[in-house]
């Protein structure tokens, strides 16, 4: 375990094997079974999760019980309800498991002393929150205007193996769109 977290750190920022080693002992392994939940609306989100291998998915669930997935987060991706992350306040968002996953998750004190022993996490932490920021304008953008096509094009380019991966109805949910609408896009592209 932690390939994938150094194999992603260091695409940003370079780690000397000692800062590794202080890295490793502030995280903690947990592995997640297939639907199974790691946060739930109303908790509060005691940790970062960081994905080594499997699918989670972030959602919220409105008054008729519909689902509404906020984010995928394959090998590689960061989740968490970054809010009640730090504030310690409610979770709005449910996080779990798409399949068998394996994570790794540091809290929020464990955080702010991997900033303080190995101070270029903060600089990596900003590269992501910004790219996070320029993600989420693009998304919420496209959620406004873009047409389904659009939609679902650009969730392939941001996930490019998550149609063999993940159940249509979850395709459909995070890109606001019936199930039917996405069979209807899924032939127009693919003709």
């Amino acid at each position: 375990m932690f390939e994938v977290l150094f194999s992603k750190i260091e695409e940003k920022i370079k780690l000397t094997d000692t800062e590794k080693e202080i890295c490793k002992s502030l995280f903690s392994p947990k592995k997640l079974r297939k639907r199974q939940y790691i946060l739930q609306q109303d908790d509060v989100c005691k940790n970062l999760v960081f994905v080594e291998k499997g699918i989670l998915r972030s959602y919220s669930v409105d008054n008729k019980g519909n689902e509404h997935i906020i984010q995928f987060a394959l090998e590689g991706w960061w989740i968490a309800d970054i809010y009640s992350f730090l504030t310690g306040e409610e979770a709005v968002y449910n996080i779990d498991a798409i399949e068998d996953s394996e994570l790794l998750q540091i809290s929020k004190s464990a955080l702010d002393e991997l900033y303080e022993r190995v101070p270029k996490f903060e600089r990596y932490f900003r590269i992501l929150t910004q790219s996070n920021m320029i993600a989420t304008h693009r998304r919420l953008t496209a959620t406004l205007s873009a047409s389904a096509d659009e939609k679902y094009l650009r969730l392939l380019s941001a996930y490019p193996n998550i149609v063999a991966r993940v159940p249509q109805h979850m395709i459909a949910s995070y890109l606001g769109i019936t199930p039917e609408t996405l069979s209807r896009v899924r032939k127009r592209i693919v003709s």
